[in-house]
Protein backbone atom coordinates (compact mmCIF):
# COMPACT_ATOMS: atom_id res chain seq x y z
CA UNK A 1 0.00 0.00 0.00
CA UNK A 2 0.91 3.61 -1.43
CA UNK A 3 1.43 6.24 2.30
CA UNK A 4 -0.07 8.76 0.38
CA UNK A 5 0.69 11.46 3.28
CA UNK A 6 4.39 11.12 2.44
CA UNK A 7 3.83 12.60 -0.99
CA UNK A 8 0.62 15.33 -0.08
CA UNK A 9 1.47 18.75 1.25
CA UNK A 10 0.94 19.10 4.85
CA UNK A 11 -0.11 22.56 4.77
CA UNK A 12 -2.90 21.96 2.60
CA UNK A 13 -3.98 18.51 4.42
CA UNK A 14 -3.91 20.52 7.99
CA UNK A 15 -6.50 22.61 6.31
CA UNK A 16 -10.11 21.38 7.01
CA UNK A 17 -12.74 21.19 4.13
CA UNK A 18 -15.60 24.42 3.88
CA UNK A 19 -17.82 24.03 6.46
CA UNK A 20 -20.42 25.67 4.64
CA UNK A 21 -20.56 22.42 2.40
CA UNK A 22 -21.26 19.32 5.42
CA UNK A 23 -25.15 20.66 5.19
CA UNK A 24 -25.25 20.40 1.47
CA UNK A 25 -24.15 17.11 1.62
CA UNK A 26 -26.31 16.18 4.26
CA UNK A 27 -28.94 17.71 2.69
CA UNK A 28 -28.71 15.84 -1.16
CA UNK A 29 -29.76 12.79 0.99
CA UNK A 30 -33.00 14.10 2.23
CA UNK A 31 -35.85 14.61 0.40
CA UNK A 32 -38.25 17.65 1.27
CA UNK A 33 -35.30 19.34 2.16
CA UNK A 34 -35.80 23.35 1.85
CA UNK A 35 -32.00 25.26 1.40
CA UNK A 36 -31.60 28.70 2.57
CA UNK A 37 -27.56 28.03 2.55
CA UNK A 38 -25.86 28.13 -0.73
CA UNK A 39 -25.22 31.96 -1.81
CA UNK A 40 -26.23 31.60 -5.35
CA UNK A 41 -29.09 33.80 -7.27
CA UNK A 42 -32.16 32.05 -8.01
CA UNK A 43 -32.62 34.51 -11.04
CA UNK A 44 -31.69 33.04 -14.28
CA UNK A 45 -28.75 35.08 -15.84
CA UNK A 46 -30.49 37.90 -18.03
CA UNK A 47 -31.59 36.61 -21.70
CA UNK A 48 -29.80 39.36 -23.29
CA UNK A 49 -26.88 37.83 -21.99
CA UNK A 50 -26.77 34.43 -22.48
CA UNK A 51 -28.00 35.24 -26.04
CA UNK A 52 -24.48 36.66 -26.44
CA UNK A 53 -23.05 33.79 -24.66
CA UNK A 54 -24.72 31.65 -27.46
CA UNK A 55 -23.99 33.63 -30.35
CA UNK A 56 -20.53 33.17 -29.89
CA UNK A 57 -20.38 29.88 -29.47
CA UNK A 58 -22.39 29.94 -32.88
CA UNK A 59 -20.07 31.81 -34.67
CA UNK A 60 -16.80 29.06 -33.27
CA UNK A 61 -15.47 32.39 -31.18
CA UNK A 62 -13.78 29.20 -29.48
CA UNK A 63 -10.41 29.97 -28.97
CA UNK A 64 -8.11 31.65 -26.34
CA UNK A 65 -8.17 34.98 -25.70
CA UNK A 66 -5.39 37.04 -24.62
CA UNK A 67 -4.08 35.80 -20.98
CA UNK A 68 -5.52 38.81 -19.28
CA UNK A 69 -8.62 38.53 -21.14
CA UNK A 70 -10.08 40.47 -23.73
CA UNK A 71 -9.39 44.13 -24.32
CA UNK A 72 -12.71 44.98 -25.15
CA UNK A 73 -13.74 43.33 -21.55
CA UNK A 74 -10.96 45.35 -19.71
CA UNK A 75 -12.52 48.43 -21.39
CA UNK A 76 -15.81 47.97 -20.18
CA UNK A 77 -14.54 47.07 -16.58
CA UNK A 78 -12.54 50.27 -16.56
CA UNK A 79 -15.49 52.23 -17.55
CA UNK A 80 -17.81 50.51 -15.12
CA UNK A 81 -15.51 51.03 -12.64
CA UNK A 82 -15.02 54.67 -13.38
CA UNK A 83 -18.98 55.60 -13.85
CA UNK A 84 -19.68 53.62 -10.49
CA UNK A 85 -17.44 54.08 -7.88
CA UNK A 86 -15.28 56.83 -8.70
CA UNK A 87 -11.89 55.41 -9.88
CA UNK A 88 -9.99 55.31 -13.13
CA UNK A 89 -7.61 52.07 -13.99
CA UNK A 90 -5.39 51.72 -17.81
CA UNK A 91 -7.28 48.65 -19.14
CA UNK A 92 -4.06 47.73 -20.49
CA UNK A 93 -2.26 47.19 -17.65
CA UNK A 94 -4.41 47.71 -14.72
CA UNK A 95 -7.16 44.65 -15.03
CA UNK A 96 -7.27 41.13 -15.35
CA UNK A 97 -10.32 39.07 -16.51
CA UNK A 98 -10.06 35.78 -14.24
CA UNK A 99 -12.26 32.48 -13.11
CA UNK A 100 -14.65 34.02 -10.95
CA UNK A 101 -13.43 36.07 -8.30
CA UNK A 102 -12.43 33.23 -5.97
CA UNK A 103 -9.34 32.74 -8.82
CA UNK A 104 -8.37 36.63 -8.32
CA UNK A 105 -8.17 36.38 -4.24
CA UNK A 106 -6.23 33.36 -4.72
CA UNK A 107 -3.93 35.03 -7.29
CA UNK A 108 -3.56 37.79 -5.05
CA UNK A 109 -2.56 36.54 -1.95
CA UNK A 110 0.05 34.15 -3.85
CA UNK A 111 1.47 37.61 -5.46
CA UNK A 112 2.18 39.39 -2.09
CA UNK A 113 2.01 36.16 0.44
CA UNK A 114 5.59 35.31 1.81
CA UNK A 115 6.05 33.00 4.71
CA UNK A 116 5.54 34.16 7.51
CA UNK A 117 3.51 37.37 6.52
CA UNK A 118 1.11 38.31 8.60
CA UNK A 119 -2.68 38.97 6.93
CA UNK A 120 -5.40 40.35 8.64
CA UNK A 121 -8.88 38.93 7.89
CA UNK A 122 -11.73 40.94 8.69
CA UNK A 123 -14.07 38.18 10.36
CA UNK A 124 -16.76 36.61 9.87
CA UNK A 125 -16.06 36.51 6.42
CA UNK A 126 -16.13 34.21 3.27
CA UNK A 127 -14.44 31.09 4.23
CA UNK A 128 -11.66 30.83 1.47
CA UNK A 129 -9.33 33.82 2.88
CA UNK A 130 -7.63 32.00 5.72
CA UNK A 131 -6.85 28.45 3.95
CA UNK A 132 -5.30 30.58 0.91
CA UNK A 133 -3.11 32.38 3.19
CA UNK A 134 -1.94 29.45 5.09
CA UNK A 135 -1.53 27.26 2.14
CA UNK A 136 1.08 30.32 0.65
CA UNK A 137 2.80 29.85 4.55
CA UNK A 138 1.44 33.12 5.46
CA UNK A 139 -0.33 33.72 8.93
CA UNK A 140 -3.72 34.69 8.99
CA UNK A 141 -4.67 37.16 11.70
CA UNK A 142 -8.63 37.43 12.64
CA UNK A 143 -10.19 41.43 13.17
CA UNK A 144 -13.49 40.40 15.29
CA UNK A 145 -16.27 42.21 14.08
CA UNK A 146 -19.43 42.50 16.36
CA UNK A 147 -22.90 43.62 15.95
CA UNK A 148 -22.45 46.30 18.21
CA UNK A 149 -20.38 48.39 15.37
CA UNK A 150 -22.82 47.28 13.12
CA UNK A 151 -19.84 43.94 11.89
CA UNK A 152 -17.66 46.89 10.64
CA UNK A 153 -14.00 47.30 11.10
CA UNK A 154 -13.30 49.75 13.36
CA UNK A 155 -9.94 51.68 13.11
CA UNK A 156 -8.95 51.25 16.36
CA UNK A 157 -9.28 47.22 15.93
CA UNK A 158 -6.99 47.06 13.04
CA UNK A 159 -4.61 49.22 14.90
CA UNK A 160 -4.39 46.71 17.56
CA UNK A 161 -4.17 44.06 15.18
CA UNK A 162 -1.00 45.10 13.24
CA UNK A 163 2.30 44.15 13.61
CA UNK A 164 6.09 44.49 12.06
CA UNK A 165 4.98 41.20 10.03
CA UNK A 166 1.42 42.80 8.66
CA UNK A 167 1.55 42.86 4.93
CA UNK A 168 -2.12 42.82 4.01
CA UNK A 169 -5.90 43.47 4.53
CA UNK A 170 -8.49 41.35 3.58
CA UNK A 171 -11.38 43.84 3.69
CA UNK A 172 -14.59 41.93 2.49
CA UNK A 173 -17.71 44.36 2.16
CA UNK A 174 -20.37 44.09 1.34
CA UNK A 175 -20.27 41.08 3.47
CA UNK A 176 -20.23 37.31 3.36
CA UNK A 177 -22.53 36.00 5.71
CA UNK A 178 -23.34 39.18 7.78
CA UNK A 179 -24.53 41.76 5.06
CA UNK A 180 -22.81 44.87 6.70
CA UNK A 181 -20.84 46.81 4.81
CA UNK A 182 -18.32 49.85 4.97
CA UNK A 183 -19.42 53.37 3.99
CA UNK A 184 -17.18 56.48 2.69
CA UNK A 185 -16.77 57.96 6.36
CA UNK A 186 -15.44 54.19 7.68
CA UNK A 187 -13.43 53.39 5.04
CA UNK A 188 -11.66 57.18 5.02
CA UNK A 189 -11.04 56.21 9.11
CA UNK A 190 -9.12 52.61 8.48
CA UNK A 191 -7.49 54.22 5.16
CA UNK A 192 -5.11 56.46 7.46
CA UNK A 193 -4.21 53.66 9.57
CA UNK A 194 -3.40 51.54 6.33
CA UNK A 195 -1.18 54.27 4.99
CA UNK A 196 0.69 54.89 8.39
CA UNK A 197 1.71 51.23 8.27
CA UNK A 198 1.91 51.09 4.63
CA UNK A 199 0.03 47.71 3.95
CA UNK A 200 -1.62 46.62 0.98
CA UNK A 201 -5.55 46.02 0.95
CA UNK A 202 -7.41 42.95 -0.92
CA UNK A 203 -10.78 44.60 -1.20
CA UNK A 204 -13.19 41.74 -2.13
CA UNK A 205 -16.20 44.04 -3.67
CA UNK A 206 -18.09 40.94 -5.36
CA UNK A 207 -21.14 42.13 -3.79
CA UNK A 208 -20.95 46.12 -4.56
CA UNK A 209 -23.73 45.93 -6.84
CA UNK A 210 -26.37 44.68 -4.30
CA UNK A 211 -25.91 47.17 -1.49
CA UNK A 212 -29.39 49.25 -0.45
CA UNK A 213 -30.37 52.08 0.75
CA UNK A 214 -30.06 55.76 -0.31
CA UNK A 215 -25.95 55.28 -0.30
CA UNK A 216 -24.24 53.24 -2.75
CA UNK A 217 -21.20 50.89 -2.63
CA UNK A 218 -17.67 52.78 -1.97
CA UNK A 219 -14.72 51.41 -2.79
CA UNK A 220 -11.46 52.01 -0.72
CA UNK A 221 -9.47 52.63 -4.01
CA UNK A 222 -11.44 55.88 -4.40
CA UNK A 223 -10.48 57.14 -1.18
CA UNK A 224 -7.49 59.59 -1.44
CA UNK A 225 -3.98 57.69 -1.72
CA UNK A 226 -5.36 54.25 -1.46
CA UNK A 227 -5.97 53.17 -5.25
CA UNK A 228 -1.93 52.02 -5.24
CA UNK A 229 -2.22 50.12 -2.18
CA UNK A 230 -5.36 48.20 -2.82
CA UNK A 231 -6.47 45.16 -4.99
CA UNK A 232 -9.55 45.08 -5.94
CA UNK A 233 -11.51 41.93 -6.71
CA UNK A 234 -15.26 41.47 -8.00
CA UNK A 235 -17.19 39.42 -10.89
CA UNK A 236 -20.27 38.66 -12.26
CA UNK A 237 -21.65 36.04 -10.73
CA UNK A 238 -23.71 37.92 -8.48
CA UNK A 239 -24.68 40.93 -9.79
CA UNK A 240 -25.61 39.39 -12.88
CA UNK A 241 -27.08 36.32 -11.51
CA UNK A 242 -23.30 34.46 -13.47
CA UNK A 243 -22.58 31.87 -11.44
CA UNK A 244 -22.03 29.36 -13.56
CA UNK A 245 -20.26 30.93 -16.04
CA UNK A 246 -16.91 31.40 -13.67
CA UNK A 247 -16.01 35.14 -14.50
CA UNK A 248 -14.49 38.09 -12.07
CA UNK A 249 -12.05 40.10 -12.42
CA UNK A 250 -9.41 41.87 -10.59
CA UNK A 251 -7.91 45.24 -10.22
CA UNK A 252 -5.26 47.32 -9.44
CA UNK A 253 -1.94 48.56 -9.64
CA UNK A 254 0.24 47.42 -12.49
CA UNK A 255 3.11 45.56 -10.91
CA UNK A 256 0.80 43.41 -8.76
CA UNK A 257 -1.97 42.64 -11.66
CA UNK A 258 1.65 41.75 -13.88
CA UNK A 259 2.51 39.27 -11.43
CA UNK A 260 -1.02 37.91 -10.98
CA UNK A 261 -1.22 37.63 -14.82
CA UNK A 262 1.99 35.59 -14.63
CA UNK A 263 -0.04 33.02 -12.68
CA UNK A 264 -2.68 33.04 -14.42
CA UNK A 265 -0.75 32.23 -17.63
CA UNK A 266 0.74 29.72 -16.25
CA UNK A 267 -2.32 27.78 -14.03
CA UNK A 268 -5.37 28.72 -16.26
CA UNK A 269 -4.16 30.38 -19.61
CA UNK A 270 -7.52 32.57 -19.67
CA UNK A 271 -10.48 32.52 -19.11
CA UNK A 272 -13.80 31.17 -20.65
CA UNK A 273 -14.11 32.75 -24.34
CA UNK A 274 -17.86 32.92 -24.04
CA UNK A 275 -18.41 34.12 -20.91
CA UNK A 276 -16.23 36.47 -21.57
CA UNK A 277 -18.58 38.06 -24.55
CA UNK A 278 -21.41 37.60 -22.39
CA UNK A 279 -19.77 39.80 -19.64
CA UNK A 280 -19.58 42.70 -22.63
CA UNK A 281 -22.77 42.77 -22.84
CA UNK A 282 -23.37 42.75 -19.10
CA UNK A 283 -21.82 45.66 -18.60
CA UNK A 284 -22.77 47.69 -21.66
CA UNK A 285 -26.84 46.65 -21.65
CA UNK A 286 -27.23 45.06 -17.94
CA UNK A 287 -27.84 47.76 -15.45
CA UNK A 288 -31.34 47.79 -15.83
CA UNK A 289 -31.54 44.13 -15.01
CA UNK A 290 -29.17 44.64 -11.56
CA UNK A 291 -31.54 47.20 -10.53
CA UNK A 292 -34.49 44.82 -11.24
CA UNK A 293 -33.00 41.84 -8.89
CA UNK A 294 -31.19 44.29 -6.29
CA UNK A 295 -35.61 45.62 -5.96
CA UNK A 296 -36.33 42.21 -5.74
CA UNK A 297 -33.29 40.62 -2.75
CA UNK A 298 -34.72 44.07 -1.24
CA UNK A 299 -37.94 42.88 -0.40
CA UNK A 300 -37.16 39.06 0.37
CA UNK A 301 -34.05 41.00 2.75
CA UNK A 302 -36.70 42.78 4.69
CA UNK A 303 -39.39 40.44 4.38
CA UNK A 304 -36.43 37.41 6.31
CA UNK A 305 -34.83 40.13 8.83
CA UNK A 306 -38.76 41.06 10.52
CA UNK A 307 -39.94 37.18 9.81
CA UNK A 308 -36.80 36.45 11.87
CA UNK A 309 -37.35 38.49 14.63
CA UNK A 310 -40.96 37.97 15.06
CA UNK A 311 -39.51 34.12 15.84
CA UNK A 312 -37.54 35.29 18.30
CA UNK A 313 -33.91 35.32 17.05
CA UNK A 314 -32.29 38.66 17.15
CA UNK A 315 -30.77 39.46 13.69
CA UNK A 316 -28.67 42.23 12.43
CA UNK A 317 -29.95 44.52 9.78
CA UNK A 318 -27.95 43.61 6.50
CA UNK A 319 -27.17 46.85 4.03
CA UNK A 320 -25.80 44.64 1.73
CA UNK A 321 -25.01 41.21 0.03
CA UNK A 322 -28.07 38.54 0.10
CA UNK A 323 -27.56 36.98 3.86
CA UNK A 324 -28.90 37.62 7.30
CA UNK A 325 -27.02 36.15 10.00
CA UNK A 326 -29.25 35.56 13.35
CA UNK A 327 -27.39 34.75 16.35
CA UNK A 328 -28.80 31.55 17.69
CA UNK A 329 -27.21 31.96 21.04
CA UNK A 330 -30.84 31.95 23.07
CA UNK A 331 -31.13 28.56 22.12
CA UNK A 332 -28.56 27.15 24.26
CA UNK A 333 -27.12 25.25 21.09
CA UNK A 334 -24.09 25.74 19.39
CA UNK A 335 -24.13 26.50 15.88
CA UNK A 336 -23.63 23.11 14.72
CA UNK A 337 -25.58 21.47 16.41
CA UNK A 338 -28.63 24.13 15.26
CA UNK A 339 -27.87 23.31 12.29
CA UNK A 340 -27.79 19.57 12.36
CA UNK A 341 -30.44 19.44 14.49
CA UNK A 342 -32.47 21.45 12.11
CA UNK A 343 -31.93 20.02 8.82
CA UNK A 344 -32.39 16.38 10.36
CA UNK A 345 -35.82 17.47 12.18
CA UNK A 346 -37.34 19.90 10.12
CA UNK A 347 -35.30 19.48 6.86
CA UNK A 348 -34.19 23.26 6.74
CA UNK A 349 -30.25 23.57 5.59
CA UNK A 350 -28.94 27.07 7.32
CA UNK A 351 -25.03 27.65 7.64
CA UNK A 352 -22.81 27.45 11.11
CA UNK A 353 -21.70 30.70 11.92
CA UNK A 354 -18.38 29.32 12.74
CA UNK A 355 -17.68 28.41 9.09
CA UNK A 356 -16.89 31.76 8.85
CA UNK A 357 -14.55 32.37 11.80
CA UNK A 358 -14.65 31.10 15.28
CA UNK A 359 -16.23 34.84 16.01
CA UNK A 360 -19.47 33.32 13.86
CA UNK A 361 -20.26 31.31 16.88
CA UNK A 362 -23.59 31.94 17.96
CA UNK A 363 -25.07 32.84 14.48
CA UNK A 364 -26.25 30.98 11.44
CA UNK A 365 -26.42 32.39 8.09
CA UNK A 366 -29.53 32.05 5.89
CA UNK A 367 -29.10 33.16 2.62
CA UNK A 368 -32.60 35.29 1.28
CA UNK A 369 -32.26 34.62 -2.46
CA UNK A 370 -34.40 31.97 -3.03
CA UNK A 371 -38.30 32.47 -3.40
CA UNK A 372 -40.69 33.99 -1.23
CA UNK A 373 -42.40 31.27 -0.83
CA UNK A 374 -39.29 29.23 0.13
CA UNK A 375 -38.56 31.59 2.70
CA UNK A 376 -41.95 31.41 4.48
CA UNK A 377 -41.69 27.32 4.51
CA UNK A 378 -38.28 27.34 5.99
CA UNK A 379 -39.05 30.14 8.87
CA UNK A 380 -42.23 28.43 9.68
CA UNK A 381 -40.37 25.25 10.24
CA UNK A 382 -37.81 26.87 11.72
CA UNK A 383 -40.02 28.81 14.14
CA UNK A 384 -41.33 24.82 14.66
CA UNK A 385 -37.72 23.35 15.92
CA UNK A 386 -36.83 26.97 18.19
CA UNK A 387 -40.36 26.10 19.96
CA UNK A 388 -39.89 22.05 20.23
CA UNK A 389 -36.60 22.82 21.65
CA UNK A 390 -38.37 25.34 24.47
CA UNK A 391 -40.97 22.73 25.56
CA UNK A 392 -38.09 20.15 25.85
CA UNK A 393 -35.90 22.70 27.35
CA UNK A 394 -39.20 23.25 29.84
CA UNK A 395 -39.57 19.76 30.72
Amino acid sequence: MINYDEFLNPDLMSIKPSGIRKFFSIAEEMDNVISLGVGEPDFLTPWHIRQTGIDALEKGITRYTANAGLIQLRREIAEFYERKYNVAYDPKTDIIVTVGGSEGIDMCIRSVICSGDEVLVVEPSFVCYKPIVEICGGVAVPIVTTDENSFRLTPEALENAITDKTKLLILPYPNNPTGAVMRKEDLAAIAKVIKKHNLLVLSDEIYSELTYGDQPHVSIASISGMKERTIVINGFSKTYSMTGWRLGYALGPEPIITQMTKLHQFAIMSAPTNSQYAAIEALRNGDNDIEKMRDDYDMRRRFTVNAFRSIGLDCFEPEGAFYIFPCIKSTGLSSEEFCERLILSKRVAVVPGNAFGDSGEGYIRVSYCYSIDNIKQAVKRIEEFINELGENNGN
